[in-house]
């Protein structure tokens, strides 16, 4: 079960086809705008409310571009994440009442863990980012810089702490309206860290070490690669051999506030930087005209991005794992969130020139990077050699292993 964007769906399609292909059952509770993401994989699908692009478009969402901080934006992430809470709770419920084994995403961990709780059912933790406090870094969705040992765990703890607070209300909503015997949120935390609940991570070590200072059942298991399937579109295979490489531009589920004048802006820095643009539409509603420029919509990035000069993208877990997967150079343009964190490890693996945040985007700083990111070679090798290491890693295997213990 796992709510958010596509980015913190798609990852779970591919894990579950890989479980599925294991000999196990799966379905995925998601969004139900995102039920598409399963077809042909054998993981069947229950549908949750809430449409995410919408309510990222409503005026709760576009508010996420007042506040110029990490922890503005959290507070008015968590009221709309409140709200959403709640709206699934029921669904959420009913998926669970058909399972065996609850595999929990990390947008929904205390409750997930709650809902395990109230129908006694075993339970892992499938976290797409590192949400569990370390000195190593400080919370990855704060967008901060690193603020020494004990900056960076009390970060995290605060992090931890919120969203309990988060989704408490929904958690008590399991005992008042579906009869379940849970714990508070405080209790529930104490007692997943003293038990050691099991969470496992769906990224490289490669790309994000785990932190010497994890308790135990903390684990990194290597990525989880979404199931894509199709063709890319006609007019997009034939504007790919009309010419050189072009550059990938899309900004994910990420929205903007002005989403012309940053098309223009991008637009701009390619045609300066003499590459040629393949615009995704995203929900930022991008778009770009003339012969050196296409406007796409959704296509399987495992399809294009080997064929690209470069990517620019909103840095997302999701998007920055393909760019990875790809072995191309890339120029992260974090917008908020956990985004500044994987924008960070993408330029310190020497994938990435530097960063472009959204908010200091102009055409010329933009174009400096594409400059670089194409033209120097360094990137792309760095790149391709990352990407064959990461081609050996099986991150489906160590969740496998995880239901083999619990089945035990």
């Amino acid at each position: 079960m796992t709510a958010g964007s596509r980015g913190d769906v798609a990852p779970y399609t591919g894990l579950g086809a890989g479980l599925v292909r294991g000999g196990h059952e799966v379905t995925l509770a998601a969004h139900a705008v995102f039920e598409p993401l399963v077809a042909g994989s054998g993981v069947r699908f229950h549908a949750l409310p809430i449409d995410p692009r919408a309510e990222l478009h409503s005026e709760r969402g576009r508010r996420l571009h007042d506040s110029r901080t990490g922890a503005g934006k959290m507070v008015r992430l968590a009221s709309m994440a409140r709200a959403a809470a709640d709206d699934m709770t029921a669904s959420l419920v009913e998926a669970a009442r058909q399972g065996d084994v609850l595999l929990v995403g990390g947008a929904l961990g205390p409750l997930g863990y709650a809902l395990a709780e109230g129908l006694s059912l075993p339970s892992v933790g499938l976290h797409l980012q590192p949400l569990h406090a370390t000195r190593e870094f400080p919370a990855p969705v704060l967008g901060m810089r690193p603020m020494g040992p004990v900056g960076n765990r009390l970060s995290g703890l605060a992090i931890a702490a919120a969203v309990d607070r988060m989704l408490a209300g929904s958690v008590r909503e399991l005992g008042r309206r579906h009869g379940l015997r849970v714990s508070g949120a405080a209790v529930a935390h104490r007692a997943r860290e003293r038990r050691g609940w099991p969470v496992l991570h769906g990224f490289s070590e490669l790309v994000v070490p785990r932190p010497r200072d994890w308790r135990a059942g903390l684990d990194v298991t290597g990525y989880w690669w979404p199931h894509e399937t199709g063709r890319l579109p006609g007019e997009l295979e034939a504007f790919l051999d009309a010419g050189p490489a072009p550059v990938f531009v899309g900004l994910g589920s990420a929205t903007v506030p002005d989403p012309e004048r940053v098309s223009r802006r991008i637009v701009d820095a390619l045609r300066a930087a003499g590459l040629r643009g393949v615009i995704q539409q995203g929900w930022a509603g991008l778009a770009a005209e003339g012969d050196d420029m296409l406007t796409i919509g959704e296509v399987p990035h495992a399809l294009l991005f080997p064929r690209t000069a470069a990517v620019v993208h909103h840095a997302g877990a999701g998007t920055t794992a393909a760019v990875l997967r790809a072995g191309v150079p890339t120029v992260p343009v974090p917008v908020q969130f956990d985004a500044f964190f994987w924008a960070s490890r993408l330029t310190a693996l020497g994938v990435a020139p530097g960063v472009v945040p959204l908010r200091r985007l102009t055409s010329d700083a933009l174009a400096r990077a594409l400059r670089r990111a194409a033209a120097d070679d360094s990137h792309r090798v760095r790149a391709r050699a990352l990407a064959a290491r990461l081609a050996e890693e099986d991150g489906v295997a160590p969740v496998r292993a995880a239901l083999d213990r619990l089945a035990r």
